[in-house]
């Protein structure tokens, strides 16, 4: 596995090995061999510290070991303030007052570390999302390290926001798309594990009518997702907004073209969300080093993504 130990927060929590430091003793062997734990955090304290329920026990991540880049100012107070009654991985520092004291931020710099002693371009991993931006969604891709699936890597079709397609704390994969060792940075891509454009069009048929949403209008025609990587072109009608849902009937599939043409039968109800299929990954490890949308044979643009 690409991250090694190094996954999301949340992954170890309930695992057999997490659970099994649950005496005194047990504790302290972890902290001696720097083991990375999961607790819960239960409060922020005013001064910012993290108090976490761990197996029966109480511990406390000082303000100061809650994040990495936080005393430096690189990471925002938020960071810690949002930690309240979610898991969090730290390894054990100390005791003191009869409370244990762990650090989140030793954790990641372990984390952070490994990545960028060891990911290359292409290696697909698993992250969970942490919040959504305008420009993109943020995950978690290992001890609360964070990196960015910029908006225009999570599909192939066009969508206005993330939500559209993400929700905070939903679980996906990713593959890297470049490393900044410098700054310490991994980029993420995501739309390369969704399928090429043969692959997401083998689900339709000419002749079938399906649900779609409104990504785009233009003067020549009226652009309706059918998949996440799919998206096929109908005559322009008035009253369909981008992100209106719609039936469609499939007219006919052109793989040489890359062209699914389509008639709007009428606009639908219905959530978007419930209109198209959801997100069927066709990669989901290993590492790629060229991804190819385009049919074999396009004439013309090719879409494609070169990992170096």
């Amino acid at each position: 596995m690409p991250q090694g130990e190094y996954l999301p927060e949340g992954y170890r929590l309930n695992r057999p090995e997490n659970r099994a430091v649950a005496a005194r003793a047990a504790l302290e062997q972890a902290a001696a061999e720097r083991r990375l734990l999961e607790g819960v955090v239960s409060m922020c304290d005013a001064a910012h510290n993290l108090i976490v329920d761990f197996n029966g026990f109480t511990g406390i991540i000082p303000r100061s070991e809650a994040a990495l880049g936080l005393e430096s100012g690189e990471t925002r107070e938020i960071a810690v303030l949002s930690r309240v009654g979610k898991p969090v991985c730290f390894e054990i520092i100390g005791e003191k007052d009869g409370r244990y004291l762990f650090s989140r931020a030793r954790a990641q710099r372990r984390a952070l570390d490994y990545f960028m002693n060891h990911l290359l371009p292409g290696d697909v991993i698993t992250a969970r999302v942490t919040h959504l931006e305008p420009f993109g969604a943020f995950v978690d891709i290992g001890c609360g390290v964070t990196s960015l699936i910029g908006i225009e890597h999570i599909s192939i079709s066009r969508i206005s926001h993330p939500a559209e397609r993400f929700i905070p704390g939903q679980t996906v994969y990713a593959a890297v798309s470049g490393l900044d060792r410098q700054k310490e940075r991994v980029s993420l891509t995501h739309r390369e594990l969704l399928g090429s454009w043969l692959e997401n069009a083998a689900r339709f048929s000419p002749g079938e009518t399906v649900g779609g949403i409104v990504r785009g209008n233009e003067d020549y025609g009226v652009f309706v997702e059918l998949s996440p990587n799919l998206s096929g072109l109908a005559e322009r009608k008035e009253g369909l907004p981008d992100g209106a849902g719609v039936s469609v009937y499939i007219k006919s599939i052109i793989p040489e073209k890359m062209k699914v043409k389509l008639i709007v039968i009428d606009r639908l109800e219905q959530p978007p969300s419930a209109l198209v299929r959801p997100q069927d990954y066709r990669i989901t490890a290993g590492r790629l080093d060229r991804w190819l949308y385009s049919p074999p044979g396009k004439t013309g643009k090719i879409t494609e993504t070169i990992f170096t």
